[in-house]
C-alpha cells in the first residue's frame, strides 16, 4: 500500500508522521526516520483488528494566520 507522510526536524530529530493513521517514528536522517515510519506502519497494520484508511493523497494547503508574534 501506498503511505504519504509527513517529516519535520524537531531538534536533532527527523519526526516522521503517517497520514492519515498518525503513526509516527523518528530517525537521525530523513531517510532513517522514513525507514523507522515504514516499519512502524507494517506493525501497525499487522494487527487484524485495525481498519486500513483511505491513503488518498492529502491536499496540503498554505494557511495566512495572523498572530500576535507576525
Amino acid at each position: 500500500m501506498l503511505f504519504y507522510a509527513v517529516i519535520t526536524k524537531e531538534g536533532t530529530w527527523y519526526v516522521a508522521t503517517a497520514l492519515p493513521s498518525g503513526v509516527t517514528s523518528q530517525g537521525k536522517s530523513i531517510e532513517e526516520a522514513r525507514e523507522n515510519l515504514k516499519g512502524a506502519l507494517e506493525l501497525y497494520y499487522e494487527d487484524e483488528d485495525v481498519d486500513v484508511q483511505d491513503s488518498s493523497e492529502p491536499l496540503l494547503t498554505p494557511l495566512d494566520v495572523k498572530t500576535r508574534h507576525g
